[in-house]
């Protein structure tokens, strides 16, 4: 019988997800008799169950800042422990949205133009600079946050208002909006695994749209695209998914618009939640929940 230790909660703007998540791999892991598994936040008891419970893997149930940014990856591989999902510095590169963006386009993988902004310079007339550059719709987004946190579509007219409720951050993204349709590429190993249309009944796949059922958000499978294309937007995923190095599962999510696909981020740490489009992609390829949880532990392995 393998222990695992299924980290979840953590102190990201996402930890209500982690914590679904968490949950959600524990009801599936609590029905398999190879595996005992118990949840632990990522705190200073976290060590104490590592010396008492001595699991041998870490199931990486964090999503956010300090869980899907190579923080605790650090920490896991400092302490030899096998761990799931994607290593130290493919986590911090995924997560730091410009600095994925520009391998994306040093590799020809077509991704939304942007600013960085930066709220301790003098940024002389950004307006103007949007305008130059971008034009107007814009998205403004956290360079470092998941799940659609804090991420704004502004017209001219209400870009500031909405500038300002960024400020804690120190630097954002400002990115041309792309309109089109929303697809969601799963990669499972080195296999594509499926895709996934949203159509959001809010204005775009923000976090309550992720997250609430309330939200109504349809999900389209399988996705209706002409064979090529169907074929030019997974091979796409995967090559984002080899360039950064990631290991194990990963989502990487394209608007598409005037048969073009635009690579908008690639997720390490996707949602396992009854929500969540990873399990919906695998469960129609027929994979079901339980065997994917398995496949991800059994991926599971220090020096990532």
């Amino acid at each position: 019988m393998k222990k695992v230790i299924i980290l979840g909660g953590g102190i990201s703007k996402e930890r209500p997800i982690s914590l679904e998540t968490a949950k959600s791999v524990f009801k599936s892991l609590k029905k398999n008799k190879k595996y005992k598994s118990i949840i632990s936040e990522p705190d200073e008891d976290f060590f104490k169950k590592v010396k008492t419970f001595k699991p041998d893997i870490v199931f990486n149930a964090l999503h956010g800042q300090f869980g899907e940014d190579g923080y605790i990856q650090t920490i896991l591989e400092s302490q030899k422990i096998k761990y799931t999902h994607s290593g130290v510095l493919a986590s911090s590169i995924a997560m730091d949205k410009e600095i994925s963006k520009k391998i994306f386009l040093k590799n020809k993988i077509l991704t939304p133009k942007h600013i960085k902004y930066d709220f301790n310079k003098k940024n002389k007339n950004i307006t103007l600079q949007i305008q130059k550059k971008l034009k107007f719709p814009v998205v403004i987004k956290p360079i470092n946050e998941g799940s659609s946190v804090n991420v704004y579509i502004c017209s001219k007219r209400n870009f500031l208002k909405n500038l300002k409720k960024l400020s804690n951050y120190n630097q954002i993204l400002i990115e041309e909006y792309i309109p089109g349709r929303e697809i969601q590429v799963a990669i499972m190993g080195k296999k594509k695994l499926g895709a996934i249309e949203l159509k959001p009944k809010r204005k775009f796949y923000d976090y309550k749209a992720k997250y609430s059922v309330k939200a109504r958000t349809k999900h389209i499978i399988p996705v209706d695209l002409k064979k090529n294309k169907m074929k030019e937007i997974m091979n796409i995923a995967l090559k984002a998914h080899k360039l950064i190095g990631c290991r194990g599962v990963t989502r990487s999510d394209f608007k598409f618009f005037k048969n073009k696909f635009y690579l908008l981020e690639i997720n390490t740490q996707p949602g396992m939640t009854n929500l969540s489009l990873v399990p919906e992609i695998a469960n129609y390829y027929g994979i079901n929940f339980a065997n994917l949880i398995e496949w991800i532990l059994k991926d599971a392995s220090s020096n990532r």
